[in-house]
């Protein structure tokens, strides 16, 4: 058992470099996409708009393990042939601009319709807009929910080693396999997961409050 362990630890320590870099990659390009078609679905047309509202329906209408695997079992069949890792870290970007669309798109709407008047009154155009009035209002609101699915796509990266991306779970449960340990196994990974999503939860304090001293000022 004190074996099994110290192998978990020794695979856990070669696979999370993987898992917060995917994951980190991720969070990033789903967060910069996803605030862009949120925007869009806020401010543009319907005719855009729509089509935007469908893509992201159907990415959260269908579970992360299949996107996995349609986009790297089914993309070689329309000439998209990714690796493993480029794979994991296009479904995960995907998977999470969707949610967090749906986040900002919240976001947008929650400003109060007085300081949008009043910022046309002012003479402000719609860039300035955004920037001055609506970020920062929305900022400490939709900070929990960032938060939130940051931390759902730590958990999601574990599904990652369905397709063999060297990862975390990937690299623990290769213990698992060759020992047989899996108690143990399964014990460290869901330590290290816990201890990935604690962190992320104190960060993200840590940024709120300086968030709500910054306003205060």
């Amino acid at each position: 058992m004190i074996q099994a362990l110290i192998d978990s630890l020794a695979a856990a320590a070669q696979g999370l470099p993987m898992t917060l870099a995917l994951w980190l990659g991720g969070v990033a390009i789903g967060i910069v996409a996803g605030f862009l078609i949120g925007a869009l679905r806020f401010f543009a047309p319907l005719a855009l708009t729509w089509p935007l509202a469908a893509a992201v329906e159907a990415v959260r209408g269908t579970p992360f393990l299949v996107q996995c695997f349609l986009l790297y079992f089914g993309g070689p069949f329309i000439g998209i042939d990714l690796s493993p890792v480029v794979a994991g870290l296009v479904a995960l970007s995907v998977y999470g601009a969707a949610y967090f669309s749906e986040v900002f798109r919240a976001g947008f709407m929650a400003v109060p319709k007085g300081q949008l008047e009043a910022a046309r009154m002012l003479g402000l155009s719609r860039p300035q807009t955004v920037l001055r009035i609506m970020l920062p209002v929305m900022a400490l609101a939709v900070l929990p929910s960032l938060v939130n699915l940051a931390v759902i796509l730590i958990k999601e990266t574990a599904v990652l080693s369905i397709i063999t991306v060297p990862e975390l779970t990937f690299r623990v449960q290769g213990v698992g396999s060759a020992t047989f340990a899996f108690a143990e196994t399964t014990l460290v990974l869901a330590l290290v997961y816990w201890a990935l999503t604690e962190a992320t939860s104190w960060a993200a304090r840590g940024l709120e409050r300086r968030i709500e001293r910054r306003m205060a000022a």
